[in-house]
């Protein structure tokens, strides 16, 4: 419930908290989080 929340109100603060909270492994994790926020984001801008 927090991680949705922090991902509407803030995208780096959902970062650092997921960092932490989901125990990434290594980088490659940490990037496939990324890579998920900014496909939202460009698919939401395009529906504008």
């Amino acid at each position: 419930m927090i991680m949705r929340r922090l991902k509407e109100l803030d995208k780096v603060a959902y970062v650092r908290f997921a960092s932490v909270y989901l125990e990434f492994e290594d980088v490659t994790e940490f990037m496939k989080e990324l890579k998920t926020l900014v496909r939202k984001r460009d698919g939401a801008a395009a529906r504008k």
